[in-house]
């Protein structure tokens, strides 16, 4: 039987010390948060993790906001992180469930097997009592990574126009419902408030409580209050392809994957004069 994609604090607590695990702090913030994720991680990280810089390890020639670098690309970030084949990777960040999710669907887009989120990220680890530490990450030896696209985890703008005019899969936004109607400007310059015409709206954080992903049989709950069916193909949205990974990974909590992930999502989406917007509840 396959891992379960959320660890809790004890069960990485419990195996800190286990030669073939590497901790990744994938913290990242929206910028109206005004945190700085690497003076946060100078401050106090999980013993033994390394840092991994969602801007940085995504494709900086891209117009668009995090989006997947080339497999090769990404493979040699990986080496210089000293992050190899084989090992498991547990991933959290500073809020909770924000971003590690976003990284733990990029390790499984490029092959890895073995990738898992820390439930509640470094606040569940911090109020469990387990300690921190602080400053730089001491180096690490280069290993050998092997980053192959599962091309069928990502989604384009086509794949997406496609599953809205067909109905093949459903289409499942995890912006905040005011984002999502076109009630508040778009954060990104360019990008036209509202959504994708037969989207549905599922806002991240009503999956989680407290920073932590509720039960499985409480995600089934929002998922039909939302108007959503698990157990039909799903793709999933969001304002860059950050929080569409929450939905992904608590599908994933289910049983149930995801078909993709929309990678360009509404900042693709929402600049293009050539696809539909739609405003207003769906």
């Amino acid at each position: 039987m396959a891992q379960a994609p959320l660890v809790s604090p004890d069960w990485l607590h419990d195996r800190l010390t286990a030669p073939d695990l590497v901790i990744l702090d994938a913290s990242w913030y929206l910028p109206a948060a005004g945190r700085d994720p690497e003076a946060e991680f100078r401050a106090a990280h999980i013993p033994g993790a390394r840092r991994f810089d969602l801007d940085a390890m995504s494709d900086t020639e891209s117009s668009l906001p995090h989006m997947l670098p080339r497999p090769e690309v990404f493979a040699a970030r990986m080496r210089a992180l000293g992050v190899g084949d084989g090992q498991q990777i547990v991933v959290y960040d500073g809020m909770g469930l924000f971003s590690a999710p976003r990284v733990w669907w990029m390790l499984k887009a490029f092959g890895v097997r073995d990738a898992l989120v820390l439930d509640g990220g470094l606040p569940a680890w911090a109020a469990a009592g387990y300690p921190t530490e602080e400053g730089e990450p001491y180096p690490r030896e280069r290993r050998h990574f092997t980053a192959r696209l599962d091309h069928g985890a990502v989604a384009d703008a086509d794949d997406v126009a496609r599953a809205l005019a067909s109905g093949v899969a459903q289409v499942v936004d995890a912006r905040s419902g005011t984002r999502f109607r076109g009630e508040e400007p778009e954060p990104r310059a360019g990008v036209r408030p509202g959504h994708m015409p037969g989207a549905c709206n599922l806002h991240y954080a009503a999956l989680q409580r407290e920073g932590r992903m509720k039960s499985p049989e409480e995600l089934a709950a929002v998922f039909s209050e939302n108007g959503v069916d698990p157990d039909r193909p799903i793709v999933t949205t969001c304002g860059s392809g950050v929080t569409a990974a929450i939905i992904a990974l608590a599908l994933e909590t289910m049983g149930r994957p995801a078909r993709g992930l929309y990678d360009g999502s509404w900042s693709e989406w929402g600049a293009d004069p050539n696809r539909a917007v739609a405003t207003g509840a769906p």
